[in-house]
């Protein structure tokens, strides 16, 4: 089954409003769409059992609970094999918010929230680079988030 070809403008449309704002009511959408509230949730359940939508998510701003240091790593694998052994690790570490397996010079990069710098460390040094399978890691620590966003899903009219 090709998903795409399972999803027609409305969806998008649907889609696309709340990727902005997750907490706009479904009758708000249907008045903007022009639709019934029931056909956008007939439509958001068909899109949940096609698994394009699962869960939702909250939007938290880390520094103002006193995370002041978002970093990124670069993890290299001993061998590749290890990827689920060391995701599976790197999962009990609360810090750690994100990891993706990626192609180019790491097999893992991941994405760490800390309190400070000191914390960073002591992730690292403590908790990170002693799992085994992990050779080695490079951190990248972020200055600033210049720009996250969804990606813009509704094709433009010409």
């Amino acid at each position: 089954m090709n998903k795409v070809n399972d999803i027609d403008k409305l969806d998008k449309q649907i889609l696309s409003i709340l990727m902005k704002d997750a907490k706009i009511p479904y009758t708000d959408i249907a008045k903007k769409l022009y639709v019934s509230g029931g056909t956008i949730h007939v439509r958001m359940r068909k899109l949940e059992q096609m698994g394009i939508v699962s869960g939702s998510s909250l939007i938290v701003d880390y520094t103002k609970l006193g995370y002041d240091v978002t970093a990124f790593l670069g993890i290299y694998l001993n061998k590749s094999s290890l990827y689920d052994e060391v995701a599976a690790a790197l999962t009990k570490i609360p810090e750690v918010v994100g990891a993706h397996y990626t192609t180019g010079v790491y097999s893992i990069f991941a994405k760490i929230v800390c309190k400070d710098t000191n914390h960073l460390r002591l992730v690292l040094h403590d908790k990170i680079q002693k799992i085994q399978g992990i050779q080695r890691t490079e951190t990248f620590i972020s200055l600033e988030e210049s720009i996250n966003r969804p990606i813009d899903i509704v094709e433009k009219e010409e």
